[in-house]
């Protein structure tokens, strides 16, 4: 397995697979050029199988941190180390970015993902409700 940052947009269409909709090239030129958004993607047999996804947000009275926004793993490849990989590889890179953290929510019931975090080295702080807006 190999993890690599995205940096084209056609990277990121031969990954669409593995997005819950399809990858909009105009969207993903955008994510691509946008200042502290992050994209790695694991490859393995030939191709994409596994991404994640971190965008820095800045606070004036806090500094950075490394917002895991999400991760995605192809069935067939779970269970294999690949997402811990790429959390791990994310923090890495959150660290030389210098963020003081990093943090991502969870769906509840979300058991693969929460053993993929914890492997990772995360940790529940048990003080999070998510609120969403939809637009």
């Amino acid at each position: 397995m190999d993890i690599r940052r995205a940096t084209t947009v056609a990277e990121v269409v031969a990954a669409d697979h593995l997005f819950d909709h399809p990858a909009r090239a105009e969207w993903a030129e955008r994510f691509l050029t946008t200042a502290g958004h992050h994209l790695l993607l694991a490859y393995a047999d030939g191709g994409p199988v596994g991404f994640v996804s971190g965008v820095e947000t800045v606070h004036p009275d806090k500094g950075t941190e490394m917002f895991l926004y999400e991760l995605e793993v192809a069935e067939p490849y779970r269970r294999r180390g690949i997402g811990r990989a790429l959390v791990e590889r994310l923090a890495v890179l959150a660290r030389e970015r210098g963020c003081y953290g990093m943090w991502v929510g969870v769906d509840a019931g979300n058991d693969v993902a929460l053993a993929a975090y914890r492997s990772a080295g995360g940790k529940d702080d048990g003080a999070c409700t998510v609120m969403a807006w939809q637009f």
